[in-house]
């Protein structure tokens, strides 16, 4: 399985599709609402727009959830293409991400993390455009203005702000100026959001109660089925691997390669806490930790020495995500 999916040509852009077909057709058969989370009861601006636009019906919001994995899984391909720190032609990142997409078939609906995250990496993205520019990089406006609009549907995105300052740290000589132009890039959706509410005569303090709710609140505890658990330990298996793999050989890559993993398991990293350290956050969190993941678990496929054990993995991951998806159905 994982030599069939590793490779780049059109026979692999097809697999792609149907496996996206296959793994997302229960959200079509049988399409539910949303978890009542806070950012459903309490709504971030951009995302209470979204709910508004797409109305009522649970269809509208799979659809777009849909379409915005399929964005995910083109901008992952183009960001390695683009930084090719990855060094082989693969549309794997794309693929792994795919398969985490349906490890909770309850949140293959409506949700404001999917738009968040598209943001955040393009965020990175321009990060690591800064790599080597002279002078002040005003990329890190743009990488600030990013995170900064992707957490009007997520609150919790605000916290990848971090990325920003590491970004700073990894990338750049620590210069105040683009320390100060990152911060205004992340506070300007804020203050342009509040302009608005102010001269539409909206109560500020309802919004800013929204913000505090939607980073501090408490969003619900997810109740893991036994399937779901073996799922998870055996993804955190890989992703161990994967993370110790690339530690291991690290040194020996090229330096903006090492830059760009660094960025990377940093955004990993950061999920994770916030999983662990914010009631606000649960495993809708998945959607963003998936994408730096998709990365570590590509590498590590591609070029582990001996192919038995990421064959395993992978094929493992798969039939997981599967049997998920076929329990989630019947």
């Amino acid at each position: 399985m994982l030599r069939i999916f590793r490779g780049a040509g059109p026979g692999v852009i097809l697999l792609i599709i149907l496996t996206l077909a296959v793994l997302w057709i229960s959200a079509f058969l049988d399409p539910q609402l949303p978890t009542k989370a806070i950012y459903e009861t309490r709504p971030m601006p951009l995302y209470a727009i979204l709910k508004i636009v797409l109305g009522s019906t649970p269809l509208p919001g799979v659809i777009f959830s849909f379409v915005m994995v399929a964005l995910m899984l083109f901008l992952m391909v183009h960001f390695n293409t683009t930084v090719f720190f990855i060094n082989e032609r693969t549309l794997l990142p794309a693929t792994l991400y795919l398969f985490f997409s349906a490890l909770f078939p309850q949140y293959q609906v409506l949700n404001p993390v999917l738009p968040a995250v598209v943001f955040m990496l393009l965020a990175i993205m321009r990060i690591m455009d800064s790599y080597r520019k002279p002078g002040i990089a005003y990329n890190f406006f743009d990488a600030g203005l990013l995170i900064g609009i992707g957490s009007m549907f997520y609150a919790n995105l605000l916290w990848f702000g971090l990325l920003g300052f590491i970004g700073i740290t990894i990338l750049r000589t620590g210069s105040i100026k683009e320390i100060a132009i990152l911060v205004l890039g992340l506070i300007t959706p804020y203050l342009v959001t509040t302009g608005l509410f102010y001269v539409m005569g909206k109560d500020l303090t309802i919004f800013l109660g929204d913000i505090t709710e939607n980073l501090f609140g408490y969003s619900g505890a997810y109740d893991f089925s036994r399937l779901i658990i073996i799922a998870v330990i055996f993804i955190g298996l890989a992703l161990s691997a994967a993370i110790f793999f690339l530690l291991m050989g690290i040194n020996s890559k090229k330096i903006k390669t090492r830059k760009t993993f660094s960025v990377l398991l940093w955004s990993f990293f950061i999920s994770l806490v916030l999983y662990f350290a914010l009631p606000s956050v649960s495993v809708e969190i998945v959607w963003i930790a998936a994408m730096p993941a998709g990365y570590l678990l590509a590498h590590y496929f591609v070029f582990a020495r001996k192919k038995l054990v990421p064959e395993i993995l992978f094929s493992g991951f798969l039939i997981l995500i599967l049997l998920v998806q076929a329990f989630h159905i019947f």
